[in-house]
């Protein structure tokens, strides 16, 4: 594999298509965005367009409404207009399935043949996570990784990043915004795609998201996975102020090598020192690690010590992830007395390692095993019928 090729920021298959024509669609604009669209195709005098944009920005965000009549504050003439030029329309939940856990997985339809998997997870300590995609498949191909073995499709907009949200707020009945008794209360990009080989998108999705007239989910409440795009890790956080989590793996460029290919371009000596220098780093703030736990691969207590070797000064905490199981991988979960004995060596070093409980396996919405085992599904369902036509 050329890696050079696979890993370039500047990936031609993942440029966004030409926008449909028709009516634009204003859920997941950003208020600059909302502005220049109502002066643009609206006829809205400049003047009057932030106050306009200011308006539907809280009906669209803060209420959620589908339709313009719903806007009892805007004049029925400019209703009108915006009924002819403009739509509330949500992208197409193809599949929406409930895990015994109460974790949905929300495989959603952007255009034809384009779609991406969301996830609500509930009861996360206190929170509810919805995990989010940046990306229709990957380019990354962690070895561990069910999703890393679709191809990369294109980057997402800011809008379909944003209307996620919306579309699992929908289902969740969370409009309008409330800080009481919320059910998605975090943000993470963990779903589907590298989101630092889509920043500008992410960073525009994290304004509209966090916006405290709209949808009003904080910065702190938000958090971005990396596999170590090295280049943009200081980027991400002058540009969003989010949480930084590291998809880590292994302690050693050896291994991670295999496990996550980035890092033959960006070793861990330089993912570390970009790592140490992330904007905001502090007690406060510190980065999570993840680390999936494959067994005889990356489990044992010499490193577990390893990785504590390795963290010394960063404020952190690591996750550690039993390992999801998908049709055809080569690796297996380490047993879980392994995981206790690994938690406690990095525990008694002083790092929080809370074991997650692996969530939504049996709609195969746990992490790593993002859309793929529904287009399989689907896949499936179309050979039935076809050979049941030829019968």
């Amino acid at each position: 594999m050329n890696l050079q090729t696979s890993h370039s920021l500047d990936l031609s298959a993942a440029r966004r298509p030409a926008a449909p024509p028709g009516p634009l669609s204003l859920a997941g604009l950003t208020r600059t965005q909302l502005r220049d669209a109502l002066i643009e195709r609206a006829g809205v005098d400049e003047k009057k367009a932030r106050m306009r944009a200011d308006q539907l920005w809280r009906w669209i965000y803060h209420y959620g409404v589908t339709s313009f009549d719903e806007m009892t504050n805007v004049s029925k003439d400019l209703r009108a207009v915006l009924a002819r030029e403009f739509t509330l329309h949500r992208p197409e939940i193809v599949e929406r399935l409930v895990s015994v856990d109460g974790t949905r997985k929300y495989l959603i339809r952007l255009a034809p043949g384009v779609e991406c998997e969301t996830v609500f997870i509930p009861d996360v300590a206190r929170s509810g996570a919805l995990c989010v995609s940046s990306q229709v498949g990957c380019t990354l191909n962690c070895t561990f990784c069910h999703t890393g073995t679709q191809a990369l499709v294109r980057n997402l907009t800011a809008a379909e990043i944003a209307a996620q949200v919306m579309i699992a707020r929908d289902d969740l009945a969370e409009w309008p915004t409330s800080n009481e008794n919320r059910k998605i209360t975090n943000i993470v990009f963990m779903g589907m795609g590298e989101p630092l080989y889509n920043l500008d998108h992410v960073s525009d999705a994290i304004d509209i998201i966090s916006d405290g007239d709209g949808m009003a989910i904080g910065r702190r409440r938000t958090t971005v996975s990396t596999s170590g795009v090295v280049p943009k890790i200081q980027e991400l956080g002058e540009r969003t102020g989010t949480m930084l989590a590291i998809s880590l793996h292994a302690t050693n460029d050896d291994l991670r090598n295999e496990l996550v290919p980035l890092n033959r371009k960006y070793p861990l000596a330089q993912l570390m020192d970009a790592i140490r220098a992330y904007p905001g780093l502090g007690n406060s703030k510190r980065v999570t690690f993840e680390y999936v736990m494959l067994k005889g691969v990356n489990d044992s207590l010499a490193e577990a010590r390893a990785l504590v070797k390795l963290l010394k000064g960063v404020p952190a905490k690591i996750n550690l992830i039993p390992f999801n199981p998908w049709p055809n991988s080569p690796y297996e979960c380490s047993d879980w007395d392994r995981i206790e004995a690994f938690a406690d060596v990095v525990n008694r070093a002083g790092y929080a390692s809370p074991i997650r409980t692996p969530r939504g396996r049996d709609i195969f919405a746990a992490c790593g095993q993002l859309r793929s085992e529904s287009e399989k599904l689907r896949a499936s369902v179309l050979k039935k019928q076809r050979l049941a036509g030829e019968a």
